[in-house]
């Protein structure tokens, strides 16, 4: 039987009434999402969400666990309504269709913006309080941030790119790896949802906003998650806009008493030094997606990733040694000049 008459079968024997689907969304990964629309006169519409997760590739327990932890949390995230862990399936309320990417506009954005740091905050003063107990989470610790990295030369730079680094390069990108690492490592460690951006924050009329994809979250760098927000790969802010909401988030956070620095210009730097991890990850995602699972809409995306760790890697002179490679991956003359 295939998963989708799987599908219907058991959502048949859950729900116990009529019902139709339509598709929702499919992501990055196997999983794929289904809009259930109950029938009957007494529905008025109603809908939920089926998450088809197949085994083995997919596990849905995270899921499940993450979901309650985030909703103790307070945040607005997903209930679990039936679960089949063995079979993959999950049904879940729906949080709607209006995902942030497709709302956003200059009118909106401080609003939205803001609602999606107060979630943060919410979310990350859970992990200090108690109620994220340390070790429910996986740690997001060296091997996994060097592992993440890792994708950038394996498909990146050797399959998408097409080459082959010289050792004197490798040697520049491993110690590239290690100078974030050990940044990253040393900032103040929070529950990191790992996805939070504007394809899986959702516009809701109550508690805004709806929050997605969780289900990889783990314990790590608080600079994370406002990476993600703030530098998204699938929307571009100006730099002056974008401090401006770090700023915003800083400041609550600290009074909060999460673990930011005192200074902002420390905050910031920790900020783009966790993107440039970020980003060099993503460029590797994306060219993995495409080469290896035939998805070619991240293609248009790799620009603005690239473009996000170009310039932070231009300000820091820890990591001109990077810029210099990026240079000579992607064939670009530099200006010779005075530096100041």
């Amino acid at each position: 039987m295939d998963r989708l008459s799987a599908l219907k079968n058991w959502l048949e024997a859950s729900l116990k009434q009529p019902f139709t689907l339509t598709v929702a969304s499919a992501d990055a990964s196997f999983r794929r999402y289904f809009r259930v629309h109950l029938g009957g006169a007494e529905s008025h519409g109603i809908t939920l969400i089926a998450m088809d997760a197949p085994p083995p590739q997919e596990d849905c327990t995270p899921f499940v666990k993450i979901a309650q932890l985030l909703l103790e949390a307070g945040l607005n995230v997903p209930k679990i309504v039936a679960q089949d862990i063995k079979q993959g399936f999950l049904l879940i309320s729906d949080l709607g269709n209006d995902t942030y990417l497709s709302a956003l506009n200059k009118d909106n954005a401080q609003k939205l913006y803001t609602d999606a740091t107060d979630a943060l905050i919410k979310m990350q003063l859970a992990s200090q309080t108690g109620g994220f107990q340390i070790n429910t989470l996986p740690t997001y610790d060296s091997a996994l941030l060097q592992r993440e990295m890792q994708l950038f030369p394996d498909w990146y730079i050797s399959k998408h790119l097409g080459i082959t680094l010289t050792a004197e390069q490798e040697a520049v990108l491993q110690n590239t790896f290690s100078v974030l690492i050990e940044n990253i490592l040393a900032q103040g460690q929070v529950t990191v949802h790992r996805d939070y951006h504007s394809r899986n924050l959702m516009v809701t009329a109550e508690q805004n906003p709806g929050v997605l994809d969780f289900q990889d979250a783990v314990h790590g760098a608080i600079t994370y998650d406002l990476v993600s927000l703030l530098k998204d790969a699938y929307i571009e802010w100006d730099e002056e806009q974008i401090i401006d909401w770090a700023v915003r988030y800083w400041q609550p956070a600290k009074k909060a008493g999460l673990p930011v620095p005192d200074d902002f210009s420390e905050f910031y730097r920790d900020f783009e030094w966790m993107g440039a991890q970020r980003h060099i990850k993503v460029l590797g995602i994306f060219a993995r997606l495409y080469h290896r699972d035939g998805k070619d809409g991240y293609l248009k995306d790799m620009p603005l990733v690239m473009h996000y760790l170009r310039k932070a890697c231009e300000r820091y002179v820890e990591l001109r040694p990077m810029l210099k490679l990026l240079n000579q991956l992607e064939n670009v003359k530099t200006q010779e000049g005075f530096t100041f």
